[in-house]
């Protein structure tokens, strides 16, 4: 088996506890701390099987979808901190779910928010402290989820490798419709013009870059630190005849240097961390130009919420944090910028991640083959709890379109995003 290159899920620390009696027994003080578990999470419709295979009682009447603990150290983990363990056991096979796993997230977050849950439960609590976004730390993290390889992300991502919520002018479009039209999105919002000089703080793989190059004949400099990410773009630029209007630069948004008429950063700034905000907000000062606007697109959340769900961060997405708008007020206050308008895509990365979701499940046997059953199930439930955190409203999308305070050269309306392009065009 081939490993990946940034070794995500080293499960080294996942060790269970034996317990004590039969290892097939359930004990009374397991069914009553079962159920107190089942409690702590808002006693959501989905029916409990312990290890010896018997639900636990009361059984909901029409359960959404059945879950088996198949052994009394993955119990005991679950009633350590359940947020962290789950994700773990199940990637392992010590934890089954019987249905469909979309909606058994979804029944388990309705559940847990309707109660007033707390984001961390566990009878015997937990203290977790996620990964800092220093420089070197930055680059470790995307290292840790990006610098798996581009033929994964080739498994189930659009044409042009955008790894960002697509936007749907039509709830039945396809995905690569969806990402063009989100690209297309941007940069209306920009309100991009031939030989515009634009800056984009992490470019993914570079498909936005190259769009604006293309479609808006703009001259681009875009700013990565995965290695592997950067080395695909520069080809693809090279490629198609863009490397003159595109430069990818492997470097830290902390060192852009220059000035732009747009500032741009599409999904970067949930590794950013708040406490790195006002660095980010000092780069946009220092290269907006005058009459720049700018736009940052970022999963998010309604409230501060504290750190990411910590299996997501600890396993897959190490230094993530999604900022709410409040919060997000940061990169623009202490240079007075303008925000000029605001839009919540979350539905749109619901259908986004769905969309993933079914290709990376069409691609089942090349993960296994290249990565091993328990990166293949991790994933699968990565994908699907982001589905069920956006469909809750757990998550959001937002996109912030800023400017100078001074810059009066703005659209009267939002009817520039909006319009049907002309014939010919």
């Amino acid at each position: 088996m081939r490993r990946n290159k940034a070794e995500p899920l080293d499960f080294s620390d996942d060790e269970g506890w034996a317990g004590g009696g039969s290892a097939r027994l359930v004990t009374v003080p397991e069914r009553w701390l079962a159920r107190r578990l089942v409690a702590a999470v808002g006693n959501p419709p989905i029916a409990v099987h312990l290890w010896d295979g018997e639900p636990l009682q009361p059984v909901p009447e029409r359960p959404a979808v059945r879950v088996y603990i198949r052994d009394r150290g993955a119990f005991y983990r679950l009633l350590s901190h359940p947020d962290l363990h789950f994700g773990d056991d199940y990637a392992s096979g010590r934890i089954e779910v019987e249905g469909d796993l979309v909606q058994f997230l979804l029944t388990l977050e309705r559940a847990r928010s309707a109660d007033g849950s707390s984001q961390r439960s566990g009878l015997l609590g937990w203290i977790y402290r996620p990964r800092r976004n220093t420089l070197a730390g930055s680059q470790e993290n995307i290292h840790h989820h990006y610098d798996l390889g581009n033929d994964f992300y080739r498994l189930w991502l659009d044409e042009d490798m955008v790894y960002t919520c697509a936007y749907f002018p039509d709830p039945d479009a396809d995905l690569e419709t969806a990402q063009q039209a989100k690209m297309e999105h941007v940069c209306r919002k920009l309100a991009l013009q031939p030989g515009q000089r634009v800056v984009e703080a992490g470019c993914g793989w570079g498909s936005l870059a190259r769009y604006m190059a293309r479609e808006y004949g703009a001259r681009v400099r875009a700013f990565n630190i995965s290695q592997e990410q950067v080395a695909y773009a520069r080809e693809r630029a090279r490629a198609e005849g863009l490397a003159d209007r595109v430069e990818y630069i492997q470097d830290d948004y902390r060192n852009v240097a220059g000035e732009y008429d747009a500032f741009v950063s599409v999904g970067m700034l949930e590794h950013v961390g708040t406490d790195h905000y006002r660095d980010l907000g000092r780069a946009i000062d220092r290269t907006l130009a005058p009459h720049g606007r700018g736009l940052i697109h970022s999963i998010g959340r309604n409230r501060p919420s504290g750190p990411m769900n910590p299996w997501i961060e600890r396993r897959i997405f190490p230094g993530a944090y999604p900022p709410s708008l409040g919060e997000m007020m940061a990169l623009f206050e202490p240079w007075a910028f303008s925000v000029l308008d605001v839009e919540n895509l979350r539905l749109h990365y619901a259908r986004t991640l769905e969309h993933w979701r079914e290709r990376y499940d069409a691609h089942e046997p090349e993960v296994r083959s290249r990565f091993g059953e328990r990166f293949l199930r991790a994933w699968r439930l990565y994908l699907s709890g982001s589905i069920a955190a956006f469909l809750g409203g757990n998550l959001q999308l937002f996109q912030v379109v800023f400017a100078r305070p001074t810059n009066n050269d703005l659209p009267w309306t939002r009817g520039h995003i909006y319009r049907e392009p002309e014939p010919g065009a």
